[in-house]
């Protein structure tokens, strides 16, 4: 598989990304993908030829390996790799068709803009991004669950039992590098917890930025308390020439508590 492709196309998420989806790619990349390029498949790259059994019945080491390893550890991680990276690409195909939206209307409409911005993470495009946030935690749990049904657990034994047809008996089977190996699953394992961690973080915090915005939005602007008057007494205090009809509402305001406040010199 071509992972520079991917990761190529997984670059330009990351302007449309939060912090947390910054970090979320970064762990992708250096501690999951690069790692299982590098050093996971060369782990288990040797597996069918090291894997023995103390017999030499045709047949019966590979029935054995079969059992012990049902499917193998590296497939597994690179199905949960494009699974998890896949819902990010839905995220540029939403970009990039907001773009051509905007592009096709500022031809017909002089210059003016649908979208201000086409990558703001508003409307439609907010619900694609929790979307595919919510995708990339459910594959990463479903597939660490899946490993952990499998090999009922995240061990790797260094001695295992078989007694499957065609072995005349229950024979030993030896795993090579077990602990090598154990220490790569358990890593991989959780690198996944980190990075499910990452997206609920995430999800956490454009839910709160949605609703804060969404409260400031209710409230509005701050407005200067005013007081109400009566119709009349508003047309006795412009006769008065104590209202002026060129000043604001707020300014007239003012002046007439300033006035109300003066104490009236008596006549003589």
């Amino acid at each position: 598989m071509n992972w520079s492709a991917l990761q190529i196309l997984l670059s330009g998420v990351s302007q449309y990304s939060t912090a947390f989806g910054r970090v979320w790619l970064s762990v992708v990349f250096i501690f999951r993908v690069l790692v299982f390029v590098v050093a996971a498949q060369r782990v288990w790259g040797d597996e069918n030829k090291d894997f023995v059994c103390n017999t030499m019945q045709p047949g019966c080491t590979t029935v054995c390996y079969d059992s012990i390893f049902p499917i193998s550890h590296v497939r597994i991680w690179a199905l949960q790799l494009i699974f998890v990276t896949c819902p990010s690409l839905l995220v540029v195909a939403h970009v990039k068709l907001r773009e051509e939206k905007d592009k096709k209307f500022t031809e017909f409409h002089k210059g003016e803009h649908l979208y201000a911005h086409p990558g703001k993470k508003r409307g439609g495009l907010w619900w694609t991004y929790m979307l595919s946030l919510f995708f990339k935690a459910g594959f990463d749990c479903a597939f660490v669950y899946i490993l952990h049904h499998i090999y009922n657990g995240f061990d790797m034994p260094r001695i295992s039992k078989c007694s499957l047809d065609p072995c005349p008996n229950t024979v030993d089977c030896f795993i090579s590098r077990p602990t090598e190996k154990k220490i790569f699953t358990i890593f991989m394992v959780v690198t996944s917890g980190f990075c499910i961690v990452m997206c609920l973080f995430e999800m956490s915090y454009l839910i709160g930025k949605k609703i804060f915005k969404a409260i400031i939005k209710r409230k509005g602007p701050g407005r200067v308390p005013c007081e109400h008057y009566d119709a009349t007494d508003h047309a006795n205090q412009r006769r008065k020439g104590r209202i002026d009809p060129t000043l604001t509402s707020v300014e007239n305001l003012t002046l007439l508590k300033k006035t109300d406040q003066t104490p009236e010199k008596s006549a003589i």
